[in-house]
């Protein structure tokens, strides 16, 4: 039996997503359905374990990311502007601004983590541990002699919005929107803060009423994942899927949907690690259908490869010293650190990689490979 007052949940969803039409324009649909799921899980953080990140991101500015970030701003418990905050500063605030979280909103991110920003290792710290529930940092604090250690706890929702890309432990905690400019048949309500505050205001404080409605259907609940989503994408997308089922309506569905669709899409532009890139490249272009190479010629051709990074680290090619400390990071299927070996070619040794040293590591850590392999690279038939 409904509550008299009880508020339908996929209809205030519905109105929310309206408001985000509005001012918004994201690229895909899917986009649509994961802000707004994430609108209302800041709104019943407690229910969860684990709290995702939300990425708006693009390649150049005019993109929409900080419009999208202030239309979030009024749709969230206790927003919090802090993009020039220190991470000292945000370990108070989680800890409690007149007894309130904040939701820690972010924008030019890549300031903080940009290029030519520096490490800022402090805020990434941040970051990284509160995304999940019961992960305080600790910091000693007091002058000289007389300092305590004591525990910060950083569990938060965060948001960010920012050029080029993210650390990659932050963009695995995220739900990850690569916005782009608008077309020129694409068109948006101009936003008037004035005004349309005041409308995000009162869906904000909807929300709010409807998560104290909720939260007991919420809490600890293990929402059924879309096949193939499990480890670190499952801990982004449970809490907003668990809303959605609290919703009802057609957001269940839609949901999963768009689980799928951004998921896939993080996968597609996720290149990994420059090491688990260095693996790929070695498996799918360079060591292709033979068993062994010289590291003289695996150089040339990866070097040679187009869209790669191999030809300019911060200015220089890939030489050998860094190939064998790059590869000794990984192990071959006897535990041994990658190293090269004597291959003997005609009239002479040169040092090189085996295939089967690479082969665990390739299984492990490398995403599947292409359906059809390539054929060998020209002057290497006679190699195996």
């Amino acid at each position: 039996m409904t509550a008299p007052n009880a508020i339908d949940g996929a209809a205030l969803l519905n109105e929310v997503e309206a408001f985000h039409r509005r001012f918004n324009v994201f690229p895909q649909e899917a986009a649509y359905v994961a802000v707004v799921l994430w609108d209302a899980h800041a709104h019943l953080l407690d229910c969860f374990e684990s709290t995702p990140r939300l990425a708006f991101l693009s390649p150049e500015p005019g993109s929409g990311k900080s419009r999208a970030l202030e239309i979030v701003e009024t749709l969230v418990p206790n927003p919090m502007a802090a993009v020039d905050a220190s991470a000292a500063a945000l370990f108070r605030a989680v800890a409690g601004v007149d007894g309130k979280r904040p939701t820690i909103l972010f924008d030019e991110i890549d300031t903080i983590f940009g290029p030519k920003a520096g490490e800022n290792e402090q805020l990434r710290g941040f970051i990284n541990a509160g995304h999940r529930r019961n992960r305080p940092m600790f910091r000693c604090v007091g002058d000289g002699a007389n300092q305590t250690v004591q525990a910060f706890h950083s569990y938060a929702a965060v948001a960010v919005a920012g050029l080029g890309s993210l650390p990659d432990t932050i963009r695995d905690r995220s739900v990850n929107i690569r916005m782009r400019r608008r077309a020129r048949n694409e068109k948006i309500e101009p936003y008037r803060t004035r005004i349309h505050e005041k409308e995000g205001f009162a869906l904000r404080d909807r929300l709010a009423k409807w998560a104290e409605q909720v939260s007991e259907r919420v809490m600890d609940v293990w929402p059924a994942m879309p096949d193939g989503v499990t480890d670190r994408p499952a801990d982004v997308w449970e809490p907003l899927l668990a809303i959605a089922d609290a919703a009802g309506g057609e957001w269940p569905d839609r949901a999963r949907e768009a689980c799928v669709a951004l998921v896939t899409a993080s996968k597609a532009n996720d290149k990994g690690s420059l090491g688990v890139r260095l693996l790929t490249d070695l498996r799918d272009h360079v060591m292709v259908g033979i068993d062994r190479l010289p590291t003289v010629a695996i150089l040339d051709r990866l070097n040679a490869l187009d869209d790669a990074p191999w030809a300019d680290l911060h200015g220089k090619p890939l030489d050998n010293r860094r190939l064998s400390r790059m590869l000794a990071e990984y192990m071959t299927a006897d535990n041994e650190p990658i190293a090269s070996r004597n291959i003997k070619t005609a009239g002479s040794v040169l040092k090189g990689y085996y295939a089967a040293d690479l082969s665990d590591a390739w299984a492990r850590y490398c995403p599947p490979p292409p359906e059809s392999p390539l054929p060998p690279l020209p002057g290497t038939e006679n190699l195996a």
